[in-house]
């Protein structure tokens, strides 16, 4: 049976991994997924998978399945709040629904 959910999506820097990772954790989310990203927007082309010196050029693209919409706008606007104003990135939520739900359930369950 399928369970609803929210799905928050959250594109930036790198960099921002572990300070994103720790925003999430404490908003009380039960797991994320970290991908590398690169694409076009108003800060101009980033791109993943090309070689460079350094690591802080590339995106990092999270997606969070939250247990509400208010959970997944908490995390988004604490984090826009802390970093978009200096650094590159985009937030964005959709409706989900997760299959197998136990997996996402809490400790107090669904």
């Amino acid at each position: 049976m399928a369970k609803p959910a929210t799905k928050l999506v959250i594109i930036t820097e790198k960099l921002l991994l572990k300070k994103l990772a720790k925003i999430i954790d404490e908003a009380g989310a039960t797991g994320y997924t970290v991908v590398e990203a690169g694409g076009k927007g108003s800060r101009n082309v980033r791109s993943s998978g090309q070689p460079s010196v350094s690591d802080t050029q590339s995106n990092i693209k999270f997606e969070v399945l939250t247990e509400n919409r208010d959970m997944a706008l908490k995390i988004s606007d604490k984090l826009a709040l802390e970093f978009f104003d200096d650094y590159s990135g985009i937030a964005y939520i959709c409706d989900a629904e997760v299959l197998y739900a136990h997996k996402f359930c809490g400790p107090d369950g669904c």
